[in-house]
């Protein structure tokens, strides 16, 4: 076991799949001299030359659309988004383009690009820096989505995403970037779609990915304190989501909380909290309840606390489940 903060471990894939495979490019603005902004690719480019890690133009749609012909000719790019905000010129790319080739192509041709974005708040950014556009992409038909919330996962899941032939939206909790776990990278994983219990508990259900888990594991910790038994269930995957583990968890505990830093309206928790109120109707003691960001333009960082959710909200949410 190797303790390393998230931030190393994306590094340390990143450099683990670049000697796996010599079709395994890394594209994206800043990522090779300066070792992009948040340093995930920092040494890569000296490393492995600028032929295979690669300083583009300030051009998102370019860039996703120089990866996916990269990819028709045999290829492995794994592009960054340098903001999550900026993903939005490339969306058109991404969405009529890498999400539907693969069926246009009456699954002839594959597109293996993983495209990594870091998102959320809570860095103190500016405008179009914290956003969390998670549900625009898990919505697209032929897109998997998934986010790791430790350096663990951060680590194998950004390998499996390389490895996979299908394109794969690939979202950092970037204020989660210098926390550190324990990483065995020597373990043979399980596949990257599969929901953890990351906390084990019987009076109720906490749903959650990437930044917020650690969030909800403090709440299950505070929980405890007042004799309360949370289960804590890390989603890893938005699409698929692994409604299996989330059942078995809320068949369990008789009530569910999804927690996600997203604004509620239309949010991943919407899906996720009418699903399991479809299979699991006759073991719900509680309507399934989310917590979430506010309906509003993410704020500037002097207000942001007041955004996110924090422990405060997911306990109100706790209380008001276990009151039924």
């Amino acid at each position: 076991m190797t303790q390393m903060a998230i931030a190393k471990a994306l590094n340390e894939s990143l450099r683990k799949a670049l000697e796996s495979d010599p079709k395994v490019l890394v594209m994206g603005e800043d990522v090779g001299k300066l070792g992009g902004v948040f340093r995930i690719t920092d040494g890569l480019q000296k490393d492995f030359g600028e032929g295979r890690v690669i300083d583009t133009p300030l051009a998102e749609s370019g860039i996703v659309g120089t990866a996916i012909g990269l990819a028709l000719r045999g290829y492995r790019p794994v592009v960054e988004i340098q903001f999550d905000g900026f993903v939005f010129p490339a969306y058109d790319q991404i969405v009529t383009q890498l999400a539907k080739m693969h069926a246009r192509a009456l699954g002839k041709v594959k597109l293996p690009v993983v495209i990594r974005i870091p998102y959320a708040g809570g860095i103190g950014a500016v405008e179009h820096h914290s956003e969390s556009p998670e549900a625009l992409f898990a919505h697209v038909p032929g897109l998997k989505v998934i986010t790791p919330s430790n350096a663990s996962d951060a680590y194998w899941m950004l390998q499996q995403a390389i490895e996979c032939d299908d394109p794969v939206i690939f979202f950092e909790p970037k204020r989660r970037y210098w926390d550190k776990g324990e990483v065995d990278t020597s373990a043979l994983p399980g596949s990257p779609h599969q929901a953890v219990v990351a906390q084990q508990g019987t009076d109720l259900t906490l749903a959650a990915y990437g930044p917020m888990v650690k969030v909800c594991l403090e709440a299950a910790a505070a929980a405890a304190n007042e004799g309360r038994s949370l289960e804590v269930v890390d989603l890893r995957s938005l699409s698929p989501i692994d409604f299996d583990t989330l059942q078995a968890s809320v068949e369990k505990t008789g009530r569910l909380v999804v927690v996600h830093e997203a604004p509620v309206f239309y949010g991943s928790g919407a899906e996720i909290a009418a699903r399991i109120t479809e299979r699991c109707f006759y073991h719900l003691e509680a309507p399934a309840l989310r917590v979430g960001g506010f309906h509003a333009p993410y704020p500037p960082a002097r207000l942001e606390e007041e955004y996110l959710p924090g422990l405060d909200r997911v306990l109100d949410a706790v209380d008001r489940a276990l009151a039924f």
